[in-house]
C-alpha cells in the first residue's frame, strides 16, 4: 500500500492562493507550534515511526556531538541526550525553540536559526547532523548540505529524514492530480492542528535529484532506508494498518550520509 499519511488535518491549497512574499521561507511553524508539538510526541508518524527510525540509524550516540538540525519542540534532542550525546539545536520557528527550552532546561543549547541561511556554528564542531523532516521545505538544498558538511567533523554523519517522493506522487496522482514525478515542484497545504492554522510550503524531488544534491555538496551515500514502524505501532493504531500489507508503509525516506 501507498500511505500518505494526513492525519486529518492538512489540506491542498489551490494554485494562485497567495504565499508568503519570501517563497524559501515558507514554513511558519509559529502558527501551530503548539498543535505540533502535541500531535508530535504520540502520533504514528512521528512517535511510532521518525523517531525511532532515527534513533536506530544514530545508533550509539554516547559521547558524541550532535546538531539536531530543524530540532522543533525538542523531541528527538531529548532522546538524543538521554543516551548520553552532547545535543545543540537549531529551528527557524522562535515559538518552537521557546517549547523546546521549556522542555530541555535553560541550560540546553537551543537556538533560532534558518537552514536557508549561514549558520551560526563553527567549523568540525559535530560528529553527528540530524535533519529530520526539514530538507522538504527548502527550495534548493545546496547551500544547506554544504553548510552541514562544514560544520561536521571529518569522519562525520548527516541523518536525514523526508517525505518520500514516491508516496507524495502516488498520492497524488490518486486525487486526480497530473504530477510529473522527474520534476522538482512545490506544493501547499494548510495545516490545522490544535485549534491553530498555518499555510506550509514544501517542495518535492524525486529521488534521483536528492542523491545528486548530496553527493555534489560532498556527502557519501551510506544507507538508503524504508524502515518498518516501532512494532507497537499496528497495536496501537489498528485503524491506520488496516490496508497495510506486511509491516511497512511508504510514508518517509531516510539516508545516513558520510563525510571524508
Amino acid at each position: 500500500m501507498c500511505w500518505r499519511v494526513r492525519m486529518g488535518c492538512m489540506t491542498p491549497v489551490s494554485e494562485g492562493t497567495a504565499l508568503p512574499a519570501d517563497s524559501a521561507r515558507a514554513y511558519d511553524y509559529d502558527g501551530i507550534a503548539e498543535g505540533y508539538a502535541a500531535e508530535n510526541e504520540s502520533s504514528l508518524l512521528n512517535a511510532y515511526y521518525e523517531r525511532p527510525a532515527m534513533l536506530d540509524l544514530a545508533g550509539d550516540v554516547a559521547g558524541r556531538r550532535i546538531l539536531d538540525a530543524g530540532c522543533g519542540s525538542g523531541a528527538l534532542f531529548a532522546e538524543l541526550r538521554d543516551r548520553g550525546a552532547s545535543v545543540s539545536g537549531i529551528d527557524a520557528s522562535a515559538a518552537m525553540v521557546e517549547l523546546a527550552r521549556r522542555r530541555l532546561g535553560s541550560d540546553a543549547d537551543v537556538r533560532v536559526a534558518d537552514l536557508v541561511d549561514p549558520l551560526p556554528l563553527p567549523d568540525n564542531a559535530f560528529d553527528d547532523v540530524v535533519a529530520s523532516l526539514v530538507l522538504h521545505y527548502l527550495q534548493d538544498w545546496g547551500p544547506t548540505l554544504m553548510e552541514l558538511r562544514r560544520v561536521l567533523k571529518p569522519g562525520g554523519r548527516l541523518l536525514v529524514s523526508v517525505e518520500h517522493p514516491f508516496a507524495i506522487w502516488i498520492a497524488e496522482r490518486s486525487a486526480g492530480a497530473r504530477t510529473d514525478y522527474f520534476q522538482t515542484r512545490d506544493r501547499t497545504e494548510e495545516w490545522t492542528l490544535g485549534g491553530q492554522t498555518t499555510r506550509l510550503r514544501f517542495w518535492d524531488r524525486p529521488l534521483h535529484a536528492m542523491t545528486d544534491a548530496f553527493t555534489a555538496a560532498g556527502f557519501r551515500i551510506g544507507v538508503i532506508s524504508e524502515p518498518a514502524p516501532a512494532p507497537t505501532a499496528r497495536d496501537l493504531f489498528p485503524e491506520s494498518f488496516r490496508e497495510v500489507v506486511g509491516e511497512r508503509f511508504l510514508g518517509f525516506l531516510f539516508f545516513v550520509l558520510e563525510t571524508d
